[in-house]
């Protein structure tokens, strides 16, 4: 997995996409100085043990001494904490607690670990659990071996080009796939024929299939497949997906065998929590 919503990269080449900041004329609940804060948090991900006051203001799109005093602010709730000796920030024990509490209360996890374990096994890839972050996908989930591809849990990834994604639009109602498309094109404008092209191909795929893909488009060594799941008490789509290296899981694989047994899995996850 900015002020205008068209930021500068971030780790992996992804974005930072802040939530939209309405004014008060616009919204009158909306606080920005609380979205302001939360988009520093968003800053961090799996591979950034500490982020600069320049390395922040870049990926949000906020001036530096506004950055600066919203670490500090974080610093003293405890979101943050800040070494002298690299003049840099971390995650806090407070921002890591409150994670991990989000994590302990999702009872998807619960009922799909044990079945995502036997897939990645049985496949020799990696399965993942990923909600939706913006126009990213957050991994909350995640078993691999030593042969498989490997994304760690809390890694974004884009939803414009991996199967986590394609999946998550098309389990969307017709007016939120339309949003996020838009937010899509708007964010990407050269690359979007391209990407409205695969889109169109992932609907078809889900259509008939029941899955979508994603064939060398996010990596071009990786080949991956997943499948939405909806869950029971209306909370938006969750998505799991398997993937690996091109060579082991073949176009034709994915299709026939992958993709079938992912249905299957997201089917006794579905069954699992309706029965909790």
């Amino acid at each position: 997995m900015l002020a205008t919503g068209n930021g500068p990269p971030g780790r992996d080449g992804m974005a930072v996409t802040p939530a939209s900041r309405k004014g008060p004329a616009e919204d009158r609940k909306f606080v920005t100085a609380l979205s302001r804060g939360l988009d520093v948090l968003r800053c961090f991900g799996p591979c950034d043990r500490w982020l600069s006051n320049q390395e922040m203001a870049r990926r949000t799109g906020l001036a530096k001494p506004t950055v600066s005093r919203l670490a500090y602010t974080l610093t003293r709730l405890g979101y943050l904490r800040y070494s002298d000796q690299v003049s840099k920030y971390a995650l806090g024990s407070a921002a890591i607690s409150l994670g991990y509490a989000a994590l302990g209360q999702m009872d998807i996890r619960r009922v799909a670990r044990p079945i995502m374990q036997e897939l990645s096994e049985y496949a020799k890839a990696s399965v993942h659990l990923a909600v939706n972050d913006r126009r990213s996908m957050q991994v909350v989930d995640t078993y691999w071996n030593a042969a498989a591809f490997v994304i760690d849990i809390g890694s974004r990834i884009p939803v414009a080009t991996t199967s986590l994604g394609r999946a998550y639009v098309c389990a969307l109602s017709p007016i939120e796939r339309k949003r996020v498309l838009e937010g899509i094109r708007e964010a990407r404008p050269d690359d979007w024929a391209a990407t409205r092209k695969r889109f169109d191909q992932a609907f078809r795929d889900y259509e008939e299939l029941g899955f979508c893909f994603s064939l060398g488009d996010w990596r071009r060594e990786v080949n991956a497949v997943a499948v939405p799941l909806v869950p029971p008490d209306g909370s938006p789509p969750v998505v799991i997906g398997c993937s690996g290296p091109a060579f082991q899981l073949e176009t034709k694989r994915l299709k026939r065998d992958i993709g079938p047994r992912l249905m299957a899995l997201v089917g006794n996850v579905q069954s699992g929590l309706a029965r909790d």
